[in-house]
């Protein structure tokens, strides 16, 4: 005679239609994904990476861990479900073409490493290299379809984002902030990372903005920041850079370019940008955005 069943083998066999049901779905969604693909067939962002066309949308990936996080209830941790689609996000992009990450992570670094594989995934091909600009060249070379690099410090002599100031709208640019759901285990310094990428900053509702800010004369910190707020451009934060030659100093003293991160999302057609570039009157100006980010998720 079989043994009686018990409650706790019904509770496992509801347990394996559950994971049954589940795993129907992922492959719903992978098929949907392959019918994306074919949809979006050439009209797939390609610009500065090498030709290639990228399928990364930093924003949707955003809205939708917003999404899910608004409707999460019971005791599973909402941490891991970010995890868990963050992981089926970037398999699902990697269906549709290549996708790869270039980290700069040198030996005293490894915690970069950390937060962009928690982010990009555990099986999405990664690569180590010991500069930003490494990093940044490795997406402008096309061998990189995304590059992790440190969050901009006002300290860095050589700020690793003056390579991102220009006006070619082809060109890499900031796409996101990581960790966008907490450092988990992570390793290393408690400093975040940007993700740069050659795809369209879009916006999602709650983002940051970045904009290079090229200033031809004498003119203050403190006086530039009045004027970005004049203009409805809220800095929450300022790095700022010599180039060399000339001299240094936070409050002018020849010609200087800011990286600003706004409370807001810009972008190159925003009328707020001439009107900064009118309020400058003889002290030439140059605005560029650089890119932005969708602000991270806070769960505690």
């Amino acid at each position: 005679m079989s043994p009686a069943r018990t409650p706790l083998d019904d509770l496992r066999r509801e347990i394996d239609q559950i994971d049954d049901a589940i795993h129907d779905l992922l492959m719903r969604r992978a098929a949907v994904v392959e019918r994306i693909g074919a949809a979006k067939g050439n009209g797939a962002a390609g610009n500065g990476n090498g030709g290639q066309a990228v399928y990364l949308r930093p924003a949707r990936e955003a809205t939708i861990l917003r999404r899910l996080m608004a409707r999460h209830a019971g005791s599973f941790p909402a941490q891991v479900v970010v995890r868990i689609w963050r992981e089926m996000i970037t398999a699902f992009t990697r269906m549709q073409g290549p996708f790869a990450v270039a980290v700069y992570a040198p030996e005293d670094r490894r915690g970069f490493w950390d937060i962009a594989r928690d982010h990009f995934g555990g099986f999405v091909p990664m690569s180590a290299v010991n500069t930003p600009a490494a990093a940044l060249r490795a997406v402008s070379e096309g061998t990189a379809t995304v590059a992790v690099v440190p969050y901009p410090a006002d300290d860095d002599s050589d700020p690793w984002w003056r390579f991102l100031v220009s006006a070619d709208p082809g060109r890499p640019q900031v796409v996101a902030r990581l960790p966008f759901c907490g450092r988990g285990n992570a390793r290393g310094e408690n400093r975040d990372a940007l993700a740069i990428a050659a795809v369209p900053h879009e916006p999602t509702g709650d983002d940051r903005s970045l904009l290079s800010i090229e200033i031809g004369g004498d003119l203050s910190r403190g006086r530039l920041k009045d004027m970005l707020e004049a203009c409805r451009l809220p800095p929450v934060n300022f790095c700022t850079w010599h180039p060399a030659g000339h001299a240094t100093g936070m409050s002018g003293g020849g010609p200087s370019v800011h990286l600003v991160e706004i409370a807001d999302f810009v972008d190159h057609g925003d009328p707020r940008l001439a009107a900064l570039a009118e309020r400058s009157g003889d002290i030439p100006v140059r605005v560029n955005v650089v890119g932005g980010y969708a602000v991270p998720l806070h769960l505690g």
